[in-house]
């Protein structure tokens, strides 16, 4: 399977996060509009991918607090990013927006964001015919208040284009309990609800609470599920959906450059009877597209044509979307894979 088959495979995007879609062109415009104090070096390191990458967060949190300034820059950046996955044939994206950071430090209030937002899915959908959810995000570094404010925004101002809410931004001494409250309100209202559990090398019970007290539709990363056969047994069993991304930084900055590919645990996942979907997660930043992400789950962890039937498959039924499109999706993609496949021999 070469890029051309990776390429044509129609995809489904289930988490990837706005902030971190930000082209790079657009970055530097953005900065030098702002005056911000940041030099060419510094954003050729944004967009470097090295034995060790410089920290994601550090990226979205200068979008937030120095760079975005008005609606129109979040309509931009969701044209941009639609537009992109597109050219992937991606034909489905739901992606998070952290909207507390956004209110509180760009100045721009969530109706406001919402509207841009909202408008730009509109736009791609026209232009290119991408679908789009988004999902607004917890930032769970902001601590449980704000969590139960900004789910109260989303309440407050419901939008058949926003199916559910997720939680990201750092894991490691902010763990999923501490959200419940927002995770119940969000339930009681109807959404759905996904969460970031398991990444940087955090406990498996991070996944375990995800699942217990938020009571998750899907899980992120998720990766120390292994450490707990049972749980990981579990997770299986109900036929969850757990979105990865193969180009994760922590295991790039963790684990030795020969052993990278062999002991991720992207690779032993489906092994356990897990339903895996690929994802970009922040795909400009990341240095990858939508066609690199799923051929690398072939070229680096070195799953086959039916595995990779099997994650596109995955995303459809992981998709916060209505049963009839659910089940056109299935039909479609996989006449299309098999169509791909054929232009392979």
């Amino acid at each position: 399977m070469n890029e051309a088959f990776f390429r044509a495979l129609p995809k489904i995007e289930l988490h990837c996060h706005l902030l971190g879609t930000i082209q790079r062109a657009t970055l530097a415009e953005w900065v030098r509009r702002e005056g911000v104090p940041v030099s060419a070096a510094e954003i050729e390191a944004f967009y470097t991918r090295g034995e060790k990458p410089v920290g994601v967060l550090a990226v979205l949190r200068l979008l937030e607090r120095r760079l975005l300034r008005s609606p129109d820059d979040l309509h931009r950046m969701t044209v941009e990013y639609l537009r992109a996955a597109a050219q992937h044939n991606i034909r489905h994206a739901e992606f998070f927006w952290n909207p507390t950071g956004t209110a509180r430090d760009s100045g721009i209030g969530y109706r406001q964001g919402l509207q841009a937002i909202l408008r730009g899915m509109a736009d791609a959908e026209r232009d290119v015919g991408i679908s789009s959810l988004l999902i607004p995000a917890i930032d769970r570094e902001a601590g449980a208040r704000a969590a139960l404010e900004m789910v109260g925004w989303v309440v407050a101002h419901p939008h058949e284009k926003v199916a559910g809410i997720g939680i990201d931004y750092n894991e490691t001494d902010h763990p999923p309990e501490l959200f419940a409250e927002a995770y119940a309100a969000a339930r009681a209202a109807g959404l759905k609800t996904t969460a970031h559990a398991g990444e940087f090398g955090c406990p498996w019970t991070h996944v375990q609470t995800a699942l217990d007290v938020l009571k998750v539709d899907r899980l992120d990363h998720a990766y120390t599920l292994l450490q707990n056969p049972a749980l990981c047994r579990r997770v299986a069993d109900s036929g969850m959906i757990v979105t990865v991304v193969p180009t994760n930084s922590y295991y790039l900055r963790t684990l030795p450059k020969d052993r990278w590919a062999i002991d991720h645990p992207i690779r032993h996942m489906p092994d356990a009877g897990l339903r895996v979907h690929p994802n970009t997660d922040d795909p400009t930043l990341h240095l990858v597209n939508g066609t690199q992400a799923w051929q690398k789950m072939h070229v680096d962890f070195g799953f086959d044509a039916e595995h990779i039937g099997r994650f596109m498959h995955a995303g459809i039924d992981g998709a916060w979307v209505d049963e009839s499109t659910r089940q056109r999706w299935h039909r479609e993609f996989e006449q299309a894979r098999l169509n791909a496949l054929a232009d392979q021999t």
